[in-house]
């Protein structure tokens, strides 16, 4: 049960933050080729679902 909960975790902690990464990357190549599409305006809000770029960072200190 612990070593489904630490997957969760990596996942959670590494994959998603890639993934956002991967999308927005994607998306800007595909502007900088073709101009603004309906793809790369859907990668774009995709990556900010997953990752918003200009969150606030939570302070705990």
């Amino acid at each position: 049960m612990i070593q489904k909960r630490i997957g969760q975790w990596a996942v959670m902690a590494v994959a998603v933050p890639l993934a956002a990464a991967g999308a927005r990357r994607l998306s800007s190549t595909l502007e900088a080729r073709r101009g603004p599409t309906g793809v790369s305006r859907l990668l774009t809000k995709g990556a900010d679902l997953l990752r918003p770029q200009k969150a606030k960072r939570r302070r705990f200190f």
